[in-house]
């Protein structure tokens, strides 16, 4: 078996089998280059390579490097306790996340978060399972609620909080941080600040003896065991303090898309509709061969989580530069602002992804849209074609987030 047949193979496997009208690299290279330009007589690995094909065969409108376009939290690192676990892709090992770092965590049934805080504002989405999640404001206005799978929340930064899995497994969630050097190791403890005090200081500042203090460790908890909560309504009663006025949780999933077609939905979360949120995301589903037309973001790089499906992405840069990336669940992408860009249904199962921004409101350019709302003649000059196939490019005049296959 050839190389390329080989990779082909690997890939398809990997893909859950991939569209053949859309996916087939190593037949594109071969009608562009000569077979013996294609060939690798020396080491290679199969497996690498079949991860992204399009790093060895790419298309033909591919030209220039753009850096790296994927990570993947199967890549990284693994934090364990014997409760639960996180792994982060931050600019350290994704150089082109500058504006925002990401964080994987699991904690089972039981397992806490432990109350922390940090600087940057702390975005989330719940990937599977329910979780609780806490938090105070400034004024010491309380926020308790439980989340699902298709949940988000949002706490600025400086707030304190925590999270805690439910039954009947716990729940899984991905963090966006607004800031790509953030790292999940450099949070601010309650128990780590706590065993830093002397405690005759607790001990005044909580009016209680400083043998209160006896037992406290000497680090930080980060992710341990305690016992399941009470009920929500139970906990809620516990503080008579008021609810923050915008809630920190928000259920994106169960809000109707602001578009919807053959071709996928989108839903938007952002200032407009989730008031306490500095950062703006869209979950975004794409049916087998459809695409997120070519577009781009005039406010905020973006950065992506893949959480189902298989994903083509084409990036333009300018000067000429033009690459494609292939994405795979619990992989992350990252665009910067204003750079163009696609992303296509290349698999037979529903594509899943957010995108992810460090501004409170979604803002998008869409190709079709300005190609569309220009005069059609001065659209035919630029592309040298006549008025008549000017008037079709430019139908419908609005955007079409969507397009079906």
């Amino acid at each position: 078996m050839s190389l390329i047949s080989r990779r082909n193979m690997l890939l398809t496997g990997a893909a859950g089998g991939l569209l053949a009208t859309s996916m087939k690299p190593e037949a594109i290279a071969a009608e562009t280059y000569p077979a013996k330009a294609l060939s690798m007589p020396g080491p290679t690995s199969p497996e690498e390579a079949a991860i992204n094909p399009m790093d060895w065969q790419n298309l033909p409108t591919d030209h220039g490097n753009l850096g790296t376009l994927r990570h993947s939290f199967s890549m990284v690192h693994n934090r364990h306790t014997d409760a639960g676990w996180a792994r982060e892709v931050t600019v350290r090992n994704f150089p082109i996340s500058k504006q925002m770092a990401g964080v994987n965590m699991r904690l089972p049934a039981g397992a806490v978060r432990e109350l922390h805080w940090h600087v940057p504002s702390e975005w989330a989405y719940v990937t599977y399972g329910k979780g609780r999640i806490t938090g105070i404001d400034a004024e010491g206005r309380k926020h308790i609620s439980d989340v699902k799978e298709g949940d988000l929340w949002l706490f600025p930064g400086g707030v304190p909080h925590s999270v805690q899995g439910l039954e009947p497994d716990g729940c899984e969630f991905v963090l966006v941080f607004n800031d790509g050097n953030f790292s999940e190791d450099s949070t601010f403890g309650i128990t780590d600040y706590m065993a830093h005090t002397p405690k005759d200081v607790l001990a005044k500042n909580f009016g209680v003896p400083a043998s209160t203090f006896d037992k406290l460790g000497k680090g930080d908890l980060w992710i341990f065991n305690a016992p399941l909560p009470g009920s929500l309504a139970d906990d809620l009663a516990q503080s008579k303090q008021p609810n923050v006025p915008n809630p920190y949780a928000f259920a994106l999933l169960d809000q109707p898309p602001v578009f919807k077609s053959a071709g996928g939905s989108v839903r938007i979360a952002d200032v407009n509709n989730f008031k306490v949120t500095n950062m703006a995301a869209a979950l975004v589903e794409i049916e087998p061969g459809g695409m997120r037309e070519l577009h781009w973001h005039p406010n905020s790089d973006e950065w992506q989580y893949y959480i189902s499906g298989t994903a083509r992405m084409g990036v333009f840069k300018g000067e000429g530069k033009n690459n494609t990336v292939i994405f795979h669940p619990s992989d992350v992408g990252y665009i910067p602002q204003s750079i163009a860009h696609y992303v296509e249904n290349i698999g037979k199962d529903t594509l899943r992804f957010l995108e992810v921004f460090a501004t409170p409101e979604y803002s998008d350019v869409s190709l079709q849209s300005w190609a569309a709302n220009v005069p059609h003649e001065l659209l035919a000059a630029h592309l040298n074609i006549d008025i008549e196939t000017a008037k079709k490019l430019a139908s419908p005049q609005t955007k079409t987030p969507i397009r079906p296959l």
